[in-house]
């Protein structure tokens, strides 16, 4: 197969990626762009792509532009020309890969949440950290940040446009799961998701609030519920068992959480994730509201952001909609003119633009593992309390 993905006369940064459903065709699609579209320190070169199943992984290498493939995460990462691990793997693997490729020296694209538990979590960070000292990066891939209009609404925040920051109201409504009779997927058992929405879709609001706010939670009260107890095992799916009836095994994540939380700053915060918003595909949204103004953030209109200007005259005070598609935002000196949108697979092109930016220029690029790390703290609250019983449930912060 030959190699697309490398500009003329630039070094080359070899890319191996673990994974090659949902979130690798994403990160493949970023991998073929991104140094087409941005002038960038490093070409990707897509070298290698991995999955267990020869034939299913050479059908991706195929179809996502990969060079080759492997079978085994281990020999990707024992290549000499890969010089970057992209994880895009389930959760229960982020931490045994991503390790071992950091203590092997290539850099690490992990996908969100960074693992299934704060032990994890902190064991990668460790990692991290000792290969940062010797150059080699690593970053989590929280794409939410690289939407252009979120990527304003912090500028606008950190600028005091907004004045103090008082609440903070961000949801994730999905539905895809609201069919009794849609299968046990990895993604409905704890032992390889971690948890359902809450590390699924909450992570994400927790993190984008966290970005535009440039402030962290320090506490969460919590409930979670998971209201389907038993779905079909996959293989049963579409047949019946040969006792007669449909076998079915347990949901052991939450379907939906729900937490009220507290900023460090002094702002206080409700999120909602749920993949039983009957209707609601990917309603991800985000309100923020301040002493002179107040954002507001859909994803399902990404390309704008809501912006009330409380410093305005009450005749003519009022919500203003900010088309995010000028060459002064973020990221879009290098995507269309003014008016022309841009779409969710953009958004993984930005986090690629920023990584190989970061390693090109010697820089620890963001999210960082201990940013991950802190999200991880965040919903690792968040079950402690639900398992409480709502109670009010600190968040460890160790210094840096």
């Amino acid at each position: 197969m030959s190699d697309t993905s490398v500009p003329d006369n630039k070094a080359q940064l070899g890319v191996g990626m673990v994974g090659y459903a949902f979130m690798g065709a994403a990160h493949s699609q970023a991998w073929r762009t991104a140094g087409r579209v941005f002038d960038l320190p490093l070409a990707p070169s897509m070298r290698a792509v991995c999955g267990r199943n020869a034939a299913a992984a050479s059908a991706a290498a195929s179809k996502l532009g990969w060079d080759s493939y492997e079978t085994d995460w281990r020999a990707l990462i024992a290549r000499d020309d890969i010089d970057l691990v992209d994880i895009c793997t389930p959760g229960d693997s982020h931490a045994e890969i991503a390790i071992a490729a950091l203590t092997a020296g290539k850099h690490v694209l992990c996908e969100k949440p960074l693992a299934n538990t704060v032990a994890e979590a902190e064991a990668m960070v460790a990692a991290a950290e000792s290969a940062r000292a010797r150059g080699v990066r690593s970053m989590v891939a929280f794409n939410y940040r690289r939407v252009p209009a979120l990527a304003l609404a912090r500028n606008l925040v950190a600028s005091g446009r907004l004045g103090i920051v008082r609440h903070v109201r961000a949801v994730y409504l999905q539905d895809w799961i609201v069919d009794p009779q849609f299968p046990l997927v990895w993604r409905l058992q704890k032992e390889k998701a971690g948890s359902g929405a809450l590390g699924d879709i909450a992570a994400h609001i927790v993190d984008a609030a966290q970005f535009v706010l440039g402030d962290r939670l320090t506490g969460v009260s919590a409930i979670t519920e998971t209201f389907i107890k038993e779905r079909p095992l996959p293989s049963a799916s579409s047949g019946l068992s040969a006792s007669g009836g449909v076998d079915t095994g347990p949901v052991t994540v939450d379907d939906a959480a729900l937490f009220l939380g507290r900023f460090a700053g002094g702002a206080v915060a409700t999120f909602e994730a749920t993949r039983f918003a009957t209707g609601r595909k990917n309603a991800m949204r985000i309100e923020i509201n301040g002493s002179q103004g107040s954002l507001a953030f859909d994803f399902e209109s990404m390309n704008e952001l809501s912006f009330f200007d409380g410093t305005d005259p009450a005749e003519t005070a009022g919500f203003r909609r900010i088309l995010v598609t000028e060459p002064g935002h973020p990221y879009l000196e290098a995507w269309w003119p003014p008016g022309h949108l841009i779409g969710y697979e953009h958004t993984f092109t930005h986090e690629v633009r920023d990584l190989i930016v970061a390693i090109g220029k010697g820089e620890d690029p963001t999210p960082s593992f201990a940013d991950g790390l802190q999200v991880q703290r965040v919903l690792a609250a968040v079950e402690a309390s639900a398992a409480g019983g709502s109670g009010w449930h600190p968040i460890a912060h160790p210094a840096p």
